[in-house]
C-alpha cells in the first residue's frame, strides 16, 4: 500500500508538467506555455512498494479552449536506467528527499501495474488518501488470456500507443473527451479499458476512456 504524505515538493508537479507538456506531440495548448491545473486521478500500489505510480488529471486553460490531459507519472528514489528520455524532472520531497520523476509509459512497474488493473489482478487507489480505493475508475478486460507487458512505446498527436510484437495495442488517452450520457460503450474491436472521472473547468463532472486495448487483429483505437 502506498502511504501518501502530507508534506512539500520543489518544484510541484504542476510545475514540472508545466515545463514538460509541450515537449509532447499530444500537447495542444498555446505557444505561450501551459498553465495547467489539478482536475483528478487516481494511483496504483508498486507490490514492492519502492516507486509511486500515479495518473494525474490536469486541465490546460492555455489553448484556444480548454484541454485535459492525462499524464501517468511514477516517482523514484533514483535515476532509472536507460530512461533518460523519459525523465519528466526532478523534485525535492519533504519526506523521502529527491525524487526522479518520469513519464510512467516508458517504466515497466507502471505498465505492468496498468495491466493488472485492466485484467482486475490490482485496484485503483483514491489520489489523495491512504488505502482508500478510486471508485470512479472502472476496469474490464473482455479478451482471453493474460496481456503482454511486452511493450514498444509511441507517442504521436492522438496520445500514447503500446504495442506488442503480437500486434496488440494498449492506447492512453492524452487529450481526454468526455464519453456521452449513460454507460460507458468501449470502441469496436477493444478487448479492455479503463475509464475515470475528472472535474471541468465549470465545476462539473466529466467521464472518459483514460486507456483502451485492442488486439492485433484489430489495432484501432
Amino acid at each position: 500500500m502506498a502511504v501518501i504524505h502530507d508534506t512539500t515538493l520543489e518544484p510541484s508537479k504542476l510545475e514540472l508538467l508545466a515545463s514538460w507538456l509541450p515537449s509532447r506531440p499530444w500537447y495542444r495548448g498555446g505557444a505561450a506555455g501551459p498553465e495547467p491545473a489539478k482536475a483528478g486521478g487516481f494511483r496504483l500500489d508498486d507490490p514492492r512498494g519502492e516507486v509511486g505510480i500515479e495518473f494525474i488529471v490536469v486541465t490546460d486553460a492555455s489553448g484556444p479552449q480548454p484541454t485535459t490531459y492525462l499524464v501517468p507519472l511514477t516517482y523514484r528514489g533514483a535515476p532509472l536506467e536507460g530512461a533518460e528520455h523519459a525523465l519528466v524532472g526532478t523534485m525535492e520531497h519533504g519526506v523521502l528527499g529527491r525524487r526522479w520523476a518520469y513519464d510512467g509509459c516508458h517504466d515497466a512497474v507502471l505498465v505492468d501495474q496498468l495491466v493488472a488493473l485492466i485484467e482486475g489482478r490490482a485496484q485503483a487507489q483514491d489520489q489523495n488518501i491512504s488505502d482508500a480505493p478510486a471508485r470512479e475508475v472502472i476496469a474490464s478486460c473482455t479478451g482471453a488470456g493474460a496481456l503482454s507487458t511486452d511493450f514498444t512505446v509511441t507517442d504521436d498527436q492522438d496520445g500514447t500507443a503500446l504495442t506488442t510484437p503480437q500486434g496488440t495495442t494498449l492506447r492512453l488517452h492524452r487529450a481526454l473527451r468526455p464519453a456521452p450520457d449513460g454507460p460507458f460503450l468501449p470502441p469496436q474491436g477493444a478487448i479492455g479499458h479503463v475509464t475515470g472521472s475528472w472535474e471541468t473547468p465549470d465545476g462539473a463532472r466529466a467521464r472518459g476512456a483514460f486507456a483502451v486495448v485492442h488486439s492485433g487483429s484489430d489495432s484501432r483505437a
